[in-house]
């Protein structure tokens, strides 16, 4: 995408937030046209590209719409946005396990689908921007998952130890359609983007041996997905800075949340409190997942966004107490399940070399989330875990058994230069218990 097309859609963004910033009470009526600009589809399909994915229920790829020219797509999009005849293919729906237990299902959308959200996305999330709160940190321009954790440290180390580890069961699956368009109608009056947006609800979902309509819900897994979830939880954060701010901080990340509370009894509180907005919103926790934790008992604590977080002594100031994070046991497990995967005895034909290059693609990107923390412990125990089944997978290629041929092999060619975790980690880790 050429440099004056980004910047004339970076233009329009700029224009629509800062006109909903000087005008909280402002409904905006003319959106549906810059859907349809070819700048705005241009920056859409460059973003649709780059995220990849799989195929929806034509079966069209991204790869056969770069092969045929995405301009003609794009072209083909123009045309029936202009002229209303657009109608959303049902996503393709994908059940993936859940760490926790149960079953996820995922939404595939059609590239064709995936280009228009992300159109829509362009237009109506400035609109929004100007209105999320402080405490919302997830799929939000300059915002990260990283900042969330941060500020759960800092209030934590604070004095507010007593935690609501909420989960809001079935999410995305219960969203009433209802809420949600009363939601977008509080900065959308235009009805041909209000009829868009909705439009993707109702388009159903393929299982693969029926088409179903949900009544309720959203389809996770679509580019729209996090943009409708932040509109509608917005709600419990206004609700909570306007009424229920003494009771402790909320932190958000989509539809993950927490609250740091002073005492018991406002932890108490705001566990009702929550439950009180959720209801109001058609939602509901669930009780299962749900619970206080009082960080100051010994080894209790709760996981979030991947950490572990845990209030613990400090290894250089003795009787000095600290909220810690490292990468939770779930998160280990997933790791290891990744790193069995990249070492299995069916990959023996392939190079080591190749091996050790996927290996390290997955290792980059696991370092570089899970660095932000009290890390070390578990960075040396995982580096362990690689070693041990490279050099097995090495000493299986030659036909040898254990990991000593291997280890050798590794050893004498400075480990292939397969990626270390240890000695990345940042934010106090020499403070770290774990």
């Amino acid at each position: 995408m050429a440099k004056d097309t980004r910047d004339k859609v970076r233009e329009l963004q700029h224009k629509l937030y800062w006109a909903a910033k000087q005008s909280p009470s402002r409904r905006f009526h003319a959106l549906y046209d810059k859907v349809h600009r070819m700048d705005v589809l241009w920056r859409a399909w460059s973003e649709v590209a780059a995220n990849g994915g799989a195929p929806g229920v034509d079966g069209v790829s991204i790869a056969q719409v770069e092969e045929q020219g995405a301009g003609e797509l794009l072209g083909a999009l123009r045309a029936e946005l202009e002229t209303r005849s657009y109608r959303p293919l049902p996503v393709r729906r994908v059940t993936i396990p859940k760490s926790s237990g149960g079953e996820r299902h995922l939404g595939v959308p059609a590239v064709r689908d995936r280009v228009v959200q992300a159109a829509a996305k362009v237009v109506c999330e400035p609109l929004f921007e100007a209105d999320f709160l402080d405490c919302s940190y997830g799929f939000r321009p300059k915002r990260s998952a990283h900042q969330a954790l941060d500020v759960i440290r800092m209030e934590a180390n604070r004095g507010r130890t007593w935690v609501v580890d909420a989960d809001i069961a079935s999410f995305f699956d219960s969203i009433p359609p209802q809420v949600l368009r009363s939601a977008l109608e509080e900065r959308i009056s235009d009805r041909r983007m209000l009829a868009l947006l909705t439009g993707w609800l109702r388009a159903g979902v393929w299982t693969g041996q029926a088409l179903i309509r949900p009544e309720t819900g959203t389809a996770q897994g679509g580019v729209i997905s996090p943009l409708m979830a932040n509109v509608v939880l917005h709600r419990l954060d206004r609700i909570w800075a306007e009424q229920y701010w003494r009771l402790g901080k909320i932190v958000r990340y989509a539809d993950d949340l927490v609250v740091l509370c002073p005492t018991r009894e406002h932890a108490g509180q705001a566990l009702a409190a929550l439950a009180e907005i959720l209801a109001g919103l058609g939602l509901a926790l669930a009780p299962a997942k749900t619970s206080l934790v009082n960080l100051r008992e010994p080894k209790a604590g709760f996981d979030f966004l991947g950490f572990h977080h845990r209030w613990v002594e400090s290894f250089t100031r003795k009787g000095r107490y600290f909220c810690a994070r490292w990468p939770s046991d779930r998160a280990v497990a997933r790791a290891k399940d990744r790193i069995r995967a990249h070492t299995a005895r069916r990959l023996l034909l392939l190079p080591v070399e190749d091996v050790v290059s996927h290996l390290n693609l997955f290792l980059a990107g696991w370092r570089g989330y899970f660095r932000h923390g009290n890390s070390t412990t578990v960075f040396h125990d995982l580096d362990r875990f690689v070693e041990e089944r490279l050099a097995r997978f090495i000493s299986g290629k030659h036909g040898r058994h254990g990991r000593g041929y291997g280890l050798r092999v590794l050893i004498g060619h400075d480990y292939l230069g397969l990626i270390r975790l240890v000695g990345s980690v940042r934010n106090g880790a020499a403070h770290a218990a774990r």
